[in-house]
């Protein structure tokens, strides 16, 4: 019969796990690097939009 404890965390027993290396996510550099741009677009359609209603309202 297993003797089960409510509530308590038991300790593993047999093999210790390695701890992994903190690698770099390049899912998130990814994403920040998707918002960077997507910005900068957006700014230069701005920008743009505007450089042209000006040059044809003067």
């Amino acid at each position: 019969m297993i003797l089960m404890r409510a509530g308590r965390r038991v300790p593993r027993r047999g093999a210790t796990r390695r701890r992994r290396k903190r690698r770099f996510d390049w899912a998130v550099f990814d994403r920040w690097l998707d918002r960077l741009v997507t910005l900068a677009v957006v700014t230069a359609l701005v920008v743009g939009g505007a450089a042209l209603l000006i040059s044809l309202v003067l």
